[in-house]
């Protein structure tokens, strides 16, 4: 199945991602991952939810494809309400969400890990936003949670990669390990939080969105405007048919 849901260990549950080849999500698929974060939040037994992915990247953002094979701007705006759905749904899950990146994570997968907990990843991962080279917007909302504003501005211009390394530096990732331990390093982190009382981490984890000094839901939502314009003045398809047909940016 593409996306299933696990309770591997009393209250930790693992929701698990496998969309082969890169984790390229349909808009469907979306609006899935929203329902099942949101349902094993819910679950009064569960303490933590632990989002992670099968293949060769956790996540490659929206089905570009999905988009160019379809007429008119129906997909588009599918697939801009899953990723806020899944980007909302992590963000307001019930309890902790920890993230555990292997490989790339990039466009749409930015904001998940954006909205996140806690981030484990892969020694071997990057996280970006090639948006601009899509002739799109969007995440650098959440991609602001993860580096300094003008690391941002610059990773965001110029389509470029952070390497797992610079966010622990950072302090965004809490540990980069071998691929091979990236499950034992998040049910480390998850072991500690299950092993509190769930009543206080479920009221922690209200209070601190409670305080968060950026509405991530506006703030994605205004990002996504521009893209819609962009859309309009069809500028968007040129840069998607040069990506579908050659996989290199227009121009490149």
């Amino acid at each position: 199945m593409p996306i299933t849901t696990d309770r591997i260990e009393s209250g930790i549950v693992t929701v698990t991602v496998d969309f082969p080849p890169v984790n390229a999500l349909p808009s469907t698929a979306w609006f899935q991952l929203a329902d099942d974060i949101r349902a094993a939040g819910d679950d009064p037994e569960t303490t933590v939810v632990i989002l992670r992915a099968e293949g060769r990247g956790f996540n490659a953002g929206v089905d570009i494809k999905e988009m160019q094979e379809s007429a008119g701007f129906d997909a588009l705006v599918a697939a801009n309400k899953g990723c806020a759905a899944a980007f909302s749904a992590v963000y307001d899950c019930a309890v902790p969400v920890i993230v555990a990146v292997n490989g790339f994570c990039v466009g749409g997968g930015i904001g998940l890990v954006g909205n996140a907990d806690v981030i484990v990843a892969s020694d071997d991962a990057v996280f970006g936003l090639p948006e601009v080279d899509r002739g799109a917007l969007g995440a650098a909302t959440h991609l602001a949670r993860l580096v300094p504003q003008h690391m941002m501005r610059t990773l965001y211009y110029t389509a470029q990669n952070a390497t797992a390394e610079q966010l622990v530096h950072f302090g965004s990732v809490y540990r980069a390990v071998p691929r091979e331990e990236l499950l034992d390093a998040a049910l480390d982190v998850a072991r500690k939080i299950d092993a509190k009382d769930t009543r206080v981490i479920r009221a922690a984890k209200a209070a601190i969105n409670g305080i968060d000094p950026v509405d991530v839901k506006t703030s994605y939502l205004l990002e996504q405007r521009y893209t819609y314009e962009l859309n309009l003045a069809g500028v968007s398809d040129e840069h998607r048919d040069a990506f579908v047909e050659t996989g290199k940016p227009k121009g490149n």
